[in-house]
């Protein structure tokens, strides 16, 4: 049973102002798994006020001063390795396979990604007489996600640390383990006290409080669209800088050609990948009208294949996060049989022989149309749509026709045909063929947020510009 009773607050553990405490179930076996203190406005005031003093000194370090602090928070990550994917199973049901080699690497690829680019960053410009000049933008608040907790807790960090900003983070309540060992890392690393804070809460209190607090430059947020909402509207009387990364409902268009079976079978496996809970999860699949029923064989056949169970077995899926999002999920499925949909596979209620646990059928619908409820909400679990299309121009037009813009796909043996299908889909990262890259942009257009994390565009969400005129005088003639 873990307990985490306290916060990290100017370099060091601190109890609450008001020990007010939260059980934290295990989604795999609905026990409970450990507590946590639930901090106050109280709390974020200390944390925040730690952070901006230590603004003060942290903004003007140098290049090579953060470079060697980043290196050895990832060296200290690196050492608790195993005890971040244990915790991730344990706090969100993640398959221990998949902690292992998604979950902590993710967060290790943003810190070295950061680093790299540090390297080389440039803070400043000289332009004729005048000198443009990038500076930290101050403290930065960040509330983050449980389905991917680490990936989201780093990908705000360590740009963050690099530019030279300090910060407050409130993991999600929901799975906040990795959060507390990622704060006890931040600590081994000897992070200067108050550049980095740590407040356990949920949203209505410490999440308001961190959106709120005039002292606080910046919000980072990750998670649902409604969410989203609220933190911009309490920042706003601030005029803060807000950071959102919110929901999805990305397109994924197969075309018609050699690579469908390869393309179709390849967008099941990424829905069903964290038991569907990733925001930019391919969950509409646009495919040509003519080849449904080959579309359908292919797609029951692959989720057929996927095992759900224990996440510390040899299982495919674990479940999902709560009983909450599984009660969602469920009701979401239901809502796609009513309506009309096609059940391929999957449905409604617990996988055969699972007493216990917040586990989904991988479930897949085919002959859906974009009107439906399961082709228009963020389900957040391992169900996918299937939806015909007659023409390409018809397929980017329905693939285009939602509230978000994420994310999205396109799968095709053509490289041209892919790349001209890629740049008509209106979403801040798009996919050919299953490709990746950590250091490439991330973030969405429309309902999916606003600015954009990873790489070195997360190093500008941290920065101010500074033109500084008669910087570099003209010598008199």
């Amino acid at each position: 049973m873990r307990e985490y009773l306290k916060f990290y607050i100017d370099g060091q553990w601190v109890d609450p102002v008001e020990l007010k405490t939260m059980d934290v179930e295990n989604p795999a076996t609905e026990q409970v798994a450990g507590k946590i203190a639930m901090g106050s406005a109280a709390d974020v005031d200390k944390a925040v006020k730690a952070a901006r003093k230590a603004f003060a000194s942290w903004s003007q370090t140098s290049r090579e001063e953060r470079l060697e602090v980043l290196g050895r928070i990832l060296a200290e990550y690196q050492k608790r390795f195993g005890d971040l994917a244990t915790a991730v199973t344990e706090e969100m049901g993640a398959p221990a396979s998949l902690a292992q080699r998604a979950q902590v690497p993710a967060g290790m690829g943003h810190l070295a990604t950061a680093a790299n680019i540090l390297k080389d960053f440039k803070f400043e410009d000289e332009r004729g007489e005048t000198l443009i000049v990038k500076e930290p933008i101050g403290v930065c608040s960040f509330i983050t996600p449980w389905n991917w907790p680490l990936n989201q807790i780093a990908c705000k960090v360590a740009p963050a640390i690099a530019t030279g900003c300090t910060m407050v983070l409130k993991p999600s309540e929901v799975a906040p383990f990795s959060g507390h060992i990622f704060a006890e890392i931040m600590h081994a690393a000897g992070v200067p006290a108050g550049v980095f804070n740590m407040v356990h809460g949920d949203g209505p209190t410490v999440g308001v409080a961190l959106s709120t607090h005039e002292e606080v430059d910046m919000v980072s947020f990750t998670g649902s669209t409604r969410a989203g909402i609220e933190v911009a509207k309490n920042a706003a009387p601030g005029v803060k800088r807000v950071h959102q990364e919110l929901g999805g409902k990305s397109p994924n268009i197969v075309l018609d050609d050699d690579a469908f079976a390869k393309g179709v079978g390849r967008g099941v496996m990424h829905v069903m990948n964290n038991s569907g809970q990733s925001c930019n999860a391919p969950t509409r699949m646009l495919v040509p009208a003519g080849r449904m029923d080959e579309a359908i064989a292919v797609a029951k056949a692959t989720a057929d294949q996927i095992t759900v169970g224990d996440p510390n077995g040899n299982h495919t899926l674990g479940p999902v996060v709560s009983k909450l999002q599984w009660e969602k999920i469920q009701g979401l499925i239901q809502k796609g049989i009513d309506e009309g949909a096609t059940l391929v596979t999957g449905g409604t209620g617990r996988p055969e022989g699972l007493e216990k646990g917040h586990y989904v059928k991988p479930t897949v619908f085919a002959n859906v149309n974009n009107e439906m409820t399961i082709a228009r909400e963020e389900i957040f679990g391992p169900v996918l749509a299937i939806l015909p299309y007659k023409t390409l121009d018809e397929a980017i037009t329905v693939g285009n026709d939602t509230e978000y813009g994420l994310a999205g796909y396109v799968q095709s043996a053509d490289i041209a045909k892919a790349r001209e299908v890629a740049r008509q889909i209106r979403a801040g990262q798009v996919s050919i063929n299953g490709a990746s890259d950590m250091t490439a942009p991330f973030g969405g257009y429309k309902k999916s947020g606003n600015g954009r994390e990873w790489g070195d565009f997360a190093f500008h969400e941290f920065l101010e510009t500074k033109a500084i005129l008669g910087y570099a005088p003209k010598a008199a003639e």
